[in-house]
């Protein structure tokens, strides 16, 4: 086969965003626009990726990376003046794959049918168009009494009969490299709007004798994406099928109408996802979890066995059968090992809950390491806080910390230790210590009568 590379068009300010950030930019599912273009690109045989960047160049090379080759785009003069600022990057010869970055949507196998079909034909260009029942804002693929591809006419530029026409252009073909160097010498600017069509460089190769070919795809993947609307749109058919997905591959979704996943999230099978469960970022679940309801987990790993249940769980690493929730607030940076309860309304922030250990209910966990087997009483809290630094609070294995404790960091508790209900501790507790910091009770017996004799109750 030929060599094939890839042009992909991401110069565009996008008005219509109303967005300070490139359109290209704005994620679907968690990935950039432009990103999953890329993807599908190479995974349908692109040896090389040229991007065309303008507006915002450095917010879309710094989501690509080195991954691709960049051409830069100055002032937006139409597709066809893109494709002439990459021209420099191409090869001699072979095929260029050339897409636009606002159609996340579109997959890799379609585009591999496209340029299988190219090649089949022996076409020296393939349009990928689609039929939609309402195609305005396209353009118009017009095509002659046998079926033949005549040109590509924008919809500005369109008569009304034209108009008419239901076949679409989605903006991305499959060119023979040669053609296109000796088309793009010879397109102007003389239409509506006074730019460099790419659609223009179809009719000049089809003068010079070159055949031309059409392939109808699917209408929901050549969507594009130009306004807030139309990305909710995208988001919402890339969710149906990364949900999909996990489901044929084992993971049950109770409902995938109200469960939000992203692209780059791993789940085990036998895993539940309950309604309201959002995953994000690159967070990884084990197998035979019970995640949700609404529930949202960042950028962490989830160990075999777990539940999370209407809790938030932000980059950090839980092991396995561990329970979390309802309503706790794991925050980034902290370690939760095996067999480990996390109750309601706990916040863990930055630190290390050792196996076996009990955070049950009404806690604050901040800066500190748990030893195993610790119980942590309702109401306790690690006070890791002066008002300038954050300081530690180590608790060694098996201590037993009270109801309504508050451990003054740095604060060290050793092995087996007790801490009572109610105690402020501001010094290191030996191990195997009870600990006791809160005043002694004393009752005064009959103080009530008397205060009602000289009314005062």
């Amino acid at each position: 086969m030929e060599e094939l590379v890839s042009v992909i068009l991401a110069a565009g300010l996008g008005k219509r965003m109303k967005s300070k950030y490139p359109k290209v930019v704005h994620k679907v599912c968690g990935k950039p626009m432009v990103k999953w273009v890329v993807e599908a690109s190479k995974k349908a045989g692109s040896k090389e990726v040229i991007v065309v960047v303008g507006h915002g160049r450095e917010m879309v090379e710094e989501v690509l990376g080195d991954e691709v080759k960049y051409a830069y785009q100055k002032v937006q003069l139409g597709t066809g003046h893109a494709v002439m600022m990459a021209e420099e990057f191409l090869p001699l010869e072979g095929m260029v794959l050339i897409l636009t970055g606002d159609t996340p949507l579109i997959t890799s196998d379609t585009l591999r049918k496209l340029v299988e079909y190219h090649i089949s034909e022996g076409n020296d260009v393939t349009i990928l168009s689609s039929i939609f029942d309402d195609p305005t804002g396209y353009g118009r693929i017009i095509r002659d009494e046998s079926g033949n591809v005549v040109k590509i006419v924008e919809e500005k530029d369109a008569s009304e009969e034209e108009k008419r026409v239901k076949e679409i252009n989605s903006g991305m073909y499959v060119v023979d490299i040669a053609k296109l160097r000796a088309a793009l010498k010879e397109i102007t600017n003389d239409n509506a709007q006074g730019e460099y069509y790419l659609t223009d460089a179809v009719e000049i190769i089809r003068n010079m004798g070159g055949k031309i070919g059409a392939v109808v795809g699917e209408s929901e993947e050549i969507i594009g994406v130009n306004s807030r609307v139309q990305l909710s749109v995208a988001e919402k058919v890339m969710r149906r099928r990364i949900n999909e997905k996990h489901m044929e591959n084992g993971v049950t979704i109770i409902d995938p109408d109200s469960t939000y996943i992203d692209a780059e999230v791993e789940i085990g099978r036998d895993t539940v996802i309950l309604p309201g469960t959002i995953l994000q970022g690159k967070t990884k679940i084990g197998e035979d979890c019970e995640i949700g309801p609404n529930s949202r987990i960042v950028d962490s790993t989830i160990g075999n066995g777990c539940s999370v249940t209407y809790s938030v769980v932000l980059s950090s690493s839980v092991g396995n059968n561990v329970k979390i929730g309802p309503f706790a607030h794991i925050r980034p940076e902290s370690v939760i090992k095996n067999n480990v309860k996390i109750g309601d309304f706990v916040e863990i922030k930055k630190s290390v809950i050792d196996e076996g250990s009990k955070v049950p209910h009404l806690t604050y966990v901040g800066d500190a390491e748990l030893g195993k087997n610790v119980n942590m009483g309702c109401g306790s809290i690690t006070v890791n806080y002066d008002g300038k630094q954050k300081h530690k609070t180590i608790i060694g294995d098996n201590v037993f910390v009270g109801c309504n404790v508050n451990l003054v960091a740095p604060v060290k508790i050793g092995n087996n230790a007790y801490i009572a209900a109610g105690s402020t501790i501001t010094e290191d507790v030996p191990e195997g210590a009870l600990a006791i910091a809160r005043s002694r009770q004393t009752n005064k017996e009959g103080w009530v009568e008397e205060r009602i004799k000289k009314g005062r109750l």
